[in-house]
């Protein structure tokens, strides 16, 4: 059985793209039995997410981490437009665990803060 998906959106409040791609980011959610998904403020949750070492530089949004289990394997910017994340969903099983340890310390921290409940 393949490990479960959980598709982070990397995003700031500030952010009005962010804003406008959470209604989309949702509905992609809604459509997707057994993903599970967090909405990952990166100004409210800086600290937590640098709690297992460096992250990546989130400069651009909506970024996007996919992980299969606890695994990243696509960390991105990505266009705001469902089918992009739809494609991405597609073909998650195909796609390697990227081994950076930057993007593995981050896939570490939204890992923790969902079992911790501290995301959705």
């Amino acid at each position: 059985m393949p490990a479960p998906l959980t598709l982070a959106c990397l995003c700031a409040a500030w952010c009005k793209t962010c804003t406008e791609y959470r209604l989309t980011f949702d509905a992609l959610v809604a459509q997707s039995p057994g993903l599970q998904a967090a909405w990952v403020d990166i100004e409210d949750h800086a600290d937590a997410l640098e709690a297992f070492g460096p992250v990546p530089d989130i400069d651009n949004f909506p970024t996007l981490l996919l992980m299969r289990g606890e695994q990243p394997v696509f960390y991105g910017t990505v266009l705001p437009h469902a089918g992009v994340a739809q494609r991405l969903l597609a073909q998650a099983e195909a796609l390697p665990v990227l081994n950076e340890p930057e993007v593995q310390h981050l896939a570490q921290a939204v890992a923790q803060m969902l079992r911790s409940g501290l995301l959705r």
